[in-house]
């Protein structure tokens, strides 16, 4: 037993031994010596450096400095405060500038619809109205009236009459004229935004009464002209169609201007168009029928009748055009 637990001491003598001898062994070096390598050392003369500092300030003047005539702290400041100041408070151009980074939502969008004056609504009932009470109380007088512009007979039997025209149902129907037109012309200013439109009842009233004035002072330079020239009776006669027009053109126009009205603002062209045909034909038909029944009685020169049709039948309405504003 002893034996055997020597022997086995012995055995592990010798392994611890032998362990002990493997880690100190000695490592072999190697025997060669690294050796340092200078190398000359580059002499750079005036010519390389001012090279390479040309070559350095055009890279960095091309890249992110400014040239020399932009480095002025002055400008830069103007330039920052112009941009980003607003001088007085200026809303509008503060708006105008960075309105567009405002984000405009889908919903809920679309353009704004153009509405008419509440005024405007009002005159064309009592426009009506008053249409209405004259249909009744005068129904034979207006009857001879529309009677009377398409039939020669009717405008003789009417001419017979001497104070029919200054009787009260001729002068309703002169002021109604007035007003029709002059809501007519409102309207037509309104479509071409003219400048005088935002008056609203006063720009309507004032060329209302501008257009009763002209037309009154028309019929009385006519009847002057009549005994200054001893030509009465074709006077009174013409003054006869011309009172029959303008009736007509009132009653052809209430219709014209309550839809010219009550339509959207977009469709007001249609509504010159019609007026001004409407206006050419009537206006065609007068002077034939006045050259028919006055003419073929009695000579004037053409020089007069030309300065006739020009002063009192042109001018008038040129008149009319410059008051509104509208631009031929």
């Amino acid at each position: 037993m002893y034996k055997y637990f020597l022997v086995t001491f012995f055995l592990l003598c010798i392994a611890g031994f032998g362990k002990a001898n493997v880690q100190n062994l000695p490592v072999a070096r190697d025997s060669t010596i690294k050796r340092w390598v200078y190398k000359p050392r580059i002499v750079r003369d005036s010519a390389f450096l001012a090279r390479q500092k040309f070559v350095t300030d055009s890279i960095m003047t091309h890249t992110w400095i400014l040239p020399d005539s932009l480095i002025n702290k002055h400008m830069l400041i103007d330039s920052i405060v112009k941009a980003n100041v607003f001088e007085k408070l200026d809303l509008n151009a503060w708006f105008k500038k960075y309105s567009k980074l405002k984000k405009i939502s889908r919903f809920r969008t679309g353009n704004p619809l153009h509405k008419g004056q509440t005024w405007v609504l009002g005159f064309i009932v009592l426009l009506l109205v008053v249409f209405a009470v004259l249909r009744i109380s005068f129904s034979k007088q207006l009857q001879s009236i529309v009677q009377s512009f398409y039939s020669n007979r009717g405008l003789n039997n009417l001419n017979k009459e001497d104070n029919v025209f200054s009787s009260w149902p001729f002068l309703f129907l002169f002021i109604q004229f007035g007003f029709t037109i002059g809501m007519f012309f409102y309207l037509v200013a309104q479509y071409y935004q003219l400048a005088y439109v935002h008056q609203g009842f006063r720009f309507f009233v004032s060329v209302s009464i501008l257009i009763v004035v002209l037309y009154a002072m028309k019929i009385l330079l006519l009847r002057v002209l009549g005994h200054l020239f001893n030509i009465q009776k074709p006077i009174h006669e013409y003054i006869s169609i011309l009172y029959l027009s303008y009736f007509n053109i009132s009653l052809i126009f209430i219709p014209l201007v309550v839809a010219f009205a009550l339509s959207p603002m977009k469709y007001g062209i249609y509504y010159i168009v019609i007026s001004f045909i409407l206006l050419a034909v009537i206006f065609t038909f007068q002077f034939i029928r006045a050259g028919i029944n006055i003419l073929s009685h009695y000579r004037f020169s053409k020089f007069y009748l030309f300065m006739y049709f020009c002063a009192l039948e042109i001018c008038p309405i040129l008149i009319l055009i410059k008051a509104v504003g509208l631009e031929l």
